[in-house]
């Protein structure tokens, strides 16, 4: 496993790190979850992140299971907050201060962890004043229940301002979390140089676009049974925006690429988003321990320039690029 620094701070993370969104308290049994939890520390992952939204809570109390017993100052663990959790009252969910705190409490408890090393702002709330969501992290940070603070699915725009008040209140914010695989580019042209400009590195989810990057799924063909895409609970609908014919073709035309750079299709789309400097780590979920132990072959591959010109020429014309489309409620 290689390492990098998350933003201009002195924390390390692993290249490849292990998500339990999708899977955890839903997708997969706990017995399962905890097999992919161990082979993702046998291979040397030490970044593990979740939310309070996954499974409505049951995720991280999942992962806080998993690594029950293993030496807390040796993992960095990541979670968020935003989203409804609960009964869904009318406190429930966004980045008032309310539900920032009480959610963090929740989460150490959950976690069975005395803090947490990264504590995310799932996306931006619009409807609260963005001071308020800063002091609060703020204070998490002086009491020592996070240790950092970083973002999902926020726009450049908003990247700025927050990272503006956070050098105000001496806030360590370091991280945006977006989606980025060879298919979704929308960070690159203004979230990536706003990152750069802000000392803030990004955590990627979803670098092998919900698994079509893997290849398993065939134009003109149905979905394999029991595969994401036929998952009512497991992102079908987040996975249904690739399911074309033309994004299909042209994944599979990627396939005589990986094989000369001597790695599975999807070890080619985790290790060409680590292609990014600006990119410290790319999320990899998994239902089976074999996946972890696969997909982490991605961590220290160097891609030529000649190959990422060869993926480009293949992709042209199904790749999303457009910043609008990063998601905001």
């Amino acid at each position: 496993m290689e390492f990098r620094r998350l933003g201009r701070s002195g924390l390390n993370v692993s290249e490849i790190s292990y998500g339990n969104w999708l899977t955890h308290g839903s997708q997969v049994e706990e017995d399962a979850a905890h097999a992919c939890v161990k082979a993702a520390l046998d291979a040397g992952i030490t970044t593990f992140d979740t939310a309070d939204v996954y499974a409505n809570t049951k995720a991280e109390a999942v992962l806080g299971r998993a690594l029950k017993g293993q030496r807390r100052e040796s993992l960095e663990i990541f979670t968020k907050v935003f989203w409804p959790t609960g009964p869904g009252g009318p406190n429930d969910r966004g980045l008032g201060r309310k539900h920032i705190m009480e959610s963090a409490h929740a989460s150490l408890r959950r976690l069975d962890t005395d803090y947490v090393d990264l504590y995310q702002a799932h996306r931006f709330d619009r409807t609260v004043p963005l001071e308020e969501t800063m002091l609060a992290f703020a204070d998490l940070v002086r009491q020592g229940k996070v240790l950092y603070v970083g973002v999902s699915e926020w726009n450049a725009e908003q990247i700025t301002r927050g990272a503006a008040l956070a050098r105000e209140l001496n806030v360590p914010l370091i991280s945006s979390q977006p989606q980025y695989s060879m298919l979704w580019r929308v960070i690159e042209s203004q979230v990536v140089p706003t990152c750069e400009r802000e000392g803030i590195s990004q955590i990627v989810w979803s670098p092998i676009a919900q698994g079509v990057l893997t290849g398993k799924y065939q134009p003109g063909a149905e979905p394999p049974a029991g595969s994401r895409a036929t998952d009512e609970a497991g992102g079908k609908n987040m996975i249904s925006r690739w399911l074309r014919d033309d994004v299909l073709t042209a994944v599979q035309n990627l396939r005589p690429l990986a094989d000369e750079a001597g790695l599975s299709l999807a070890q080619l789309a985790i290790a060409w988003v680590l292609q990014n400097p600006n990119v410290a780590s790319a999320i990899i979920g998994a239902s089976r321990p074999e996946q972890v132990t696969e997909n982490v072959k991605a961590a220290g591959v160097k891609l030529d320039a000649d190959l990422m010109a060869k993926i480009d020429e293949v992709l042209a014309g199904v790749v999303e690029t457009d910043p609008m489309l990063t998601v905001t409620p």
